[in-house]
């Protein structure tokens, strides 16, 4: 792996991997509060940027302007183009700081998707947790598709099985809708209401319990700085993840087809612009135009819960 940058803010510390610029490690008050990877590199796409489009690509085969494109199928068992092209990539550093360091990747286009971008990471440490703000430009001079999503892992401390057996487990999923999916978890449907159903989460202390989910939320409720939110509690603390309006949908997963001792261990909560197939099926793809720019932000923060 690539090298490691370190940032520290107050009760919170983070490293970031040049390779992918992924996010290795985030912990508070000395205790990890996401999945993190070592120089063996990351399992399954914890702590990935996924660009230029998140989740699935049904066949790895979209079109765009008129044309035909195939993208490597790299997800066998789903037969998909799963979590873009940045994640392997080095990405240079261009600014750092004791809590903040800039990255970024001039993306030359790949076979599938021959469209250059430039991709800027900011990752920001403060006294409320980690800020992520990612910016692209087409460098190109045609218009080129775009999607972004992130892949943070949120732990706390033992394994969300452990957890929820006990009733010490609460998810909270801030959107009142989620996309049906078929078997290759591409979607099978227009978004459902999850109003009063078995994957409405917008109850604050509901327990996750037994529940399985590899579930695309949108239709997202944000509060009063418009953020959405995915809010995981233990007996002691709680781990959140939030974003901007610039992201409509939210895909969260429950580990339940990772392997071994991660099964069910830890629950990615994912900031997405889009949802699966958006290159196929356009549904919220951005198009930039030549020189055209957009800018997304995330973050991740955790507070001790009160004593009952």
């Amino acid at each position: 792996m690539g090298e490691v940058i370190e940032l520290r803010a107050g009760e919170f510390l983070a490293r970031v991997d040049r390779t992918g610029a992924g996010l290795r490690a985030l912990a508070w008050r000395d205790r990890d509060i996401v999945w993190p990877y070592g120089d063996e590199g990351p399992r399954a796409f914890q702590g990935q940027v996924l660009a230029p489009w998140p989740n699935r690509v049904g066949e790895g085969v979209y079109r765009f302007a008129g044309t035909e494109y195939r993208l490597e199928v790299n997800d066998a068992a789903t037969g998909t183009a799963i979590h873009g092209l940045v994640h392997d990539r080095e990405w240079s550093v261009e600014e750092v700081s004791d809590d903040a360091a800039t990255l970024r990747l001039d993306f030359g286009g790949a076979p599938g998707f021959p469209f250059p971008l430039e991709l800027v990471l900011v990752y920001r440490l403060g006294g409320d947790g980690l800020t992520l703000t990612a910016e692209a430009r087409n460098t190109g001079d045609t218009p080129a598709p775009f999607g972004l999503g992130f892949h943070p892992y949120l732990t706390l401390g033992e394994p969300l099985s452990v957890l929820a057996e006990r009733g010490d487990l609460t998810l909270e999923v801030t959107a009142g809708a989620r996309l049906p999916v078929d078997d290759r978890l591409l979607p099978a449907g227009d978004p459902v209401p999850v109003e009063d159903g078995r994957l409405d989460f917008r109850t604050p202390g509901r327990q996750l319990g037994d529940t399985v989910l590899d579930t695309a939320f949108t239709s997202l409720e944000r509060d009063g700085d418009g953020r959405a939110w995915v809010r995981v509690g233990g007996p002691e603390h709680r781990v959140s993840v939030w974003c901007d309006r610039s992201f409509d949908w939210l895909q969260v997963f429950s580990s339940d087809t990772l392997g071994g001792s991660d099964r069910r261990a830890y629950l990615a909560a994912e900031p997405m612009t889009c949802p699966a197939n958006a290159l196929a099926s356009g549904t919220d793809l951005i198009v930039l135009p030549p020189g055209g720019a957009t800018r997304h932000t995330f973050g991740i923060t955790a507070e001790a819960l009160p004593r009952p």
